[in-house]
C-alpha cells in the first residue's frame, strides 16, 4: 500500500495540476491506477473518487466566476448523471482483460482529442428554446454514458459538443461541462462505491493530492504553458501507456 501511495498520489497531482490548466488529466490518472495493479474495477473507482473531489474545486471555480448557464448546465447534469450510471454499470459487467484492451483503444483517440483538438473554435449560432434544451441533454446523456464507462477526456468531449453543436462560446462551454462533468463523476462514483469497488487508504490520499494540484494550478495565470503542459501529458502517456501494453501483453501469454 505505501509503494502504491507513492506513485499513485504525485501522478495524480501532477494530473489535477494539469487538468486545471491544459484539461485531459484523466489521460494520466486512470492509466496510473491501473499501473498499480490493483483489479480494473477497483482501478475505475479509485479513479472516480479523485476526480469527483477535484471536479468540486473546478465547478466552485467557475461559479465564482459567473461563467455558467445554469438552466442549461443543469440539463446537462441530470442527463449526464443518468448517463453515468449506466455506463458504471456497464463497465462493471465487462470482462476485466477486455476492458483493459478498451481503455488501451479508446485513451489515444481522447489523447489525440484533448491535445490537438481547436478548442476555441465556434462553429454554429448558438441553439434557442427546446432545441437548446434538447442538445444540453443529448450531449449529457451520451457524453455520460462514456464517462461511466471509460471516462477520460470526458471534460474536452463536453465542451467540444457545447461549442461545436450547442454554440456557446468556449469560456460558458468550460463552466457548463464543470457542472456536467461533477454530476458524471459523482454518479459513477455512487455506482462504484456500492459495488465496493473503491481503495479508501489509497483513493482518499490520492483525492486530497488532486485537490492540491488542482487548487494550485487554477491559481496560476499561464497564457503560455499550455504547449509546455501539453508535452508533459504526451512523455507522461508514452510512459504509462508502455506499461499497461505490457501488462495486457503478459496476461494474454504472448511473453
Amino acid at each position: 500500500m505505501t509503494q502504491m501511495i507513492l506513485l499513485v498520489c504525485p501522478m495524480i497531482f501532477l494530473a489535477s495540476f494539469i487538468d486545471s490548466i491544459a484539461g485531459g488529466g484523466g489521460l494520466i490518472s486512470l492509466p496510473v491506477y491501473m499501473m498499480t495493479g490493483l483489479p480494473i474495477h477497483t482501478a475505475f473507482g479509485c479513479n472516480k473518487f479523485s476526480a469527483s473531489m477535484g471536479s468540486i474545486i473546478s465547478a466552485v471555480r467557475y461559479q465564482k466566476s459567473g461563467k455558467i448557464k445554469w438552466k442549461s448546465a443543469t440539463v446537462s447534469a441530470v442527463f449526464s448523471l443518468c448517463g453515468a450510471s449506466i455506463g458504471a454499470q456497464i463497465n462493471l459487467r465487462l470482462d476485466p482483460l477486455f476492458l483493459k484492451k478498451l481503455v488501451l483503444v479508446i485513451l489515444p483517440i481522447a489523447a489525440v482529442v484533448v491535445l490537438f483538438g481547436n478548442h476555441h473554435r465556434q462553429n454554429m449560432r448558438l441553439l434557442e428554446g427546446r432545441r437548446l434544451y434538447l442538445g444540453c441533454g443529448m450531449a449529457g446523456l451520451l457524453i455520460g454514458l462514456y464517462d461511466g464507462v471509460i471516462g477520460p477526456g470526458t471534460g474536452t468531449f463536453m465542451i467540444l459538443a457545447y461549442t461545436s453543436f450547442i454554440g456557446y462560446d468556449y469560456v460558458t462551454a468550460s463552466g457548463n461541462a464543470k457542472v456536467a462533468n461533477l454530476a458524471s463523476n459523482l454518479a459513477s462514483l455512487i455506482v462504484y462505491l456500492l459495488h465496493g469497488n473503491v481503495l479508501f487508504l489509497l483513493a482518499v490520499p490520492a483525492g486530497i493530492c488532486g485537490i492540491l494540484g488542482g487548487w494550485i494550478g487554477s491559481s496560476l495565470a499561464i497564457s503560455k504553458g499550455t504547449k509546455f503542459i501539453k508535452v508533459i501529458v504526451v512523455l507522461v502517456l508514452i510512459g504509462v501507456f508502455g506499461k499497461l501494453i505490457w501488462d495486457v501483453v503478459s496476461a494474454a501469454g504472448v511473453v
